[in-house]
């Protein structure tokens, strides 16, 4: 049984799997780790294997505590990977863009693989049909754009994320709402759009905590899998343990 670790710009996840399935996911801020890692070990005494992902700070006095019980594994560019990285920039490569795209050449072998991942950043990672990882695109996402407006204007509002209306904008809070959600929503179909000009037969993940909010808006057929990331690194902890 697997433990994974996956740490966040905002939160950390723990996801718990028995071979291929996932059968339990919490969410937490960082300075509940311990506490919540005791109380997960006592429902799950059986785990064994842990693999660790962290964008985030996650301090060693943290790592610590599972290191005393599991076999942890912390992902990084130099873990043996299922797919060929021709990443100009190996070393900077997020380690949950690598998750991602492990899950994508594990579900979807074979084939041109888009996946979107809509959280604080949104991702584009792309993974051809013959296993090869060229790299994407990287922008900000929902939650920074409202907080780009609030923070480097002077009189703009901090607002939550909201489904606009119209495209119209009447008052300042529902053109703030128009211009983020329909600025991404509209880069989102623009970039499946620009590889399809080259790949039609493109398959396109959704994937992140905005992936819900946005996937019944876009115009591109999209596969949203809100686990996504969690499935890739449960395949790249099997596929290291092999």
């Amino acid at each position: 049984m697997n433990l994974i670790v996956d740490v966040g710009n905002t939160f950390v996840k723990f996801a718990v799997f028995d071979n291929d399935r996932l059968i339990h996911k919490t969410s937490f801020e960082l300075s509940e780790f311990k506490k919540q890692y005791k109380n997960l070990k006592k429902v799950f005494p059986e785990l064994n294997n842990c693999i660790i992902s962290s964008v985030g700070k996650l301090s060693k006095t943290q790592t610590d505590i599972i290191d005393k019980d599991l076999n942890v594994l912390e992902l990084n560019h130099s873990l043996k990977l299922p797919f060929k990285n021709l990443y100009k920039t190996p070393k900077t490569l997020g380690v949950d863009r690598i998750a991602l795209v492990s899950a994508s050449v594990n579900q979807f072998p074979n084939n041109n693989v888009l996946v979107i991942d809509a959280g604080t950043c949104i991702t584009y990672d792309f993974v051809t049909d013959r296993n090869e990882y060229l790299g994407g695109a990287i922008s900000p996402g929902i939650r920074l754009r409202y907080h780009a407006l609030h923070n480097l204007t002077a009189n703009l509002p901090l607002l939550e994320k909201d489904q606009p209306k119209t495209i119209i904008g009447n008052s300042t809070e529902s053109s703030i709402h128009s211009g983020v959600i329909m600025g991404v929503i509209k880069e989102i179909d623009g970039v499946i759009d620009e590889y399809k000009k080259n790949h039609q037969d493109l398959t396109v993940i959704l994937t992140g905590g905005d992936a819900k909010f946005l996937s019944d808006q876009l115009k591109n057929s999209i596969f949203a899998n809100s686990n996504f990331l969690l499935e890739g690194l449960n395949f790249i902890l099997d596929f290291n343990s092999k």
